[in-house]
């Protein structure tokens, strides 16, 4: 079977390196288009580009599929299937028609529920127990097509998006193998038809969403600050100055003093009122330092000391 794989992020390596080392053909690796990154606008390539080049395979990068002749390039590669992780861009009917078998997507959520370009992050920051992934028959609309299988995981209490990146992207790549093997046994199930009745919308974070307030509930904001590990990060304003917050911990203990006010420190804990409840910093960044635990933090704020 001739496969093409498109993916861009670090998400897409593992299903990739998983094709490889199952003795898939992949004959060529669509990917974005090598971008400037950094003050000095580095070419830098994408983690999916690395990994094709690491194992000799043809790497294509059309800014878009308008051009005829990026179409006619694909068509020359004879695929069988096509399969498409986190690729970042939207295929038009005439490519999804090209391979035998169509578009596999690989998708990081339990479809319907979040169709879009963040189902990590908003499985998080909706407080969801379970999440998964699906191998999804690709259609032109937004993940929109029939799902053949999906594999559903719990949602550990303090997970960050980084983890579960991580988490789902060897599930994605494992289930990725198995749809194909049922494949190639004339094994594949029906695929099931999406209720549009249960769809959910997960759009693409934007960085003005990491500033926060402390009169949200504080299981609101433990899970932003989960959802938004790595990125963009939580920002919020802790005795008049911004701070960066990496990880933290809910407290189910209330107070009289208001939301903001620093409820406990010392020299290990650094404790915040939140609407309702209260939030331990465990993780956090000075602007311009780097990342630290909150004991190292606090032994230059002895001031704040309660």
């Amino acid at each position: 079977m001739r496969i093409v794989f498109c993916g861009t992020p670090e998400f897409s390596v593992a299903p990739l390196e998983k094709l490889l080392a199952n003795d898939y053909d992949v004959v060529g690796v669509y990917t974005q288009p090598d971008k400037g990154v950094g003050r000095g606008r580095k070419i830098q390539f994408s983690a999916v580009k690395q990994s094709a080049a690491s194992h000799g395979i043809d790497v294509f990068q059309p800014v878009n599929f308008k051009n005829e002749e990026d179409v006619e390039q694909l068509r020359q590669l004879n695929a069988d299937l096509m399969v498409v992780v986190a690729y970042g861009l939207i295929l038009p009917q005439k490519v999804l028609d090209i391979p035998t078998y169509g578009c596999w997507n690989i998708h990081a959520s339990l479809l319907p529920r979040w169709r879009g370009a963040a189902p990590i992050h908003r499985a998080l920051l909706a407080g969801d127990k379970t999440t998964g992934v699906g191998i999804m028959q690709m259609e032109a609309g937004l993940d929109t097509g029939p799902v053949f299988i999906q594999h559903e995981c719990q949602i550990a209490k303090n997970e960050t998006a980084s983890q579960l990146h991580d988490k789902l992207a060897i599930m994605g790549a494992h289930a990725l193998v198995e749809c194909l093997e049922c494949l190639k046994k004339d094994l594949l199930p029906e695929p099931m038809i999406q209720n549009l009745d249960a769809m959910t919308y997960a759009k693409k974070l934007d960085k003005s969403e990491s500033k926060i307030a402390w009169d949200e509930k504080a299981c609101v904001l433990d899970r932003k600050i989960r959802a938004f590990n790595p990125w963009p990060g939580v920002v919020a304003e802790i005795n008049g100055d911004d701070f960066k917050l990496w990880q933290a911990e809910f407290i189910d203990s209330e107070s009289s003093i208001d939301a903001g006010s620093i409820a406990k420190a010392d020299k290990n804990s650094l404790i915040i009122q939140c609407q309702d409840k209260q939030l331990s910093i465990l993780e956090i960044q000075k602007p311009g330092k780097k990342r630290m635990p909150v004991a190292q933090f606090m032994q230059s704020r002895q001031n704040w000391f309660t």
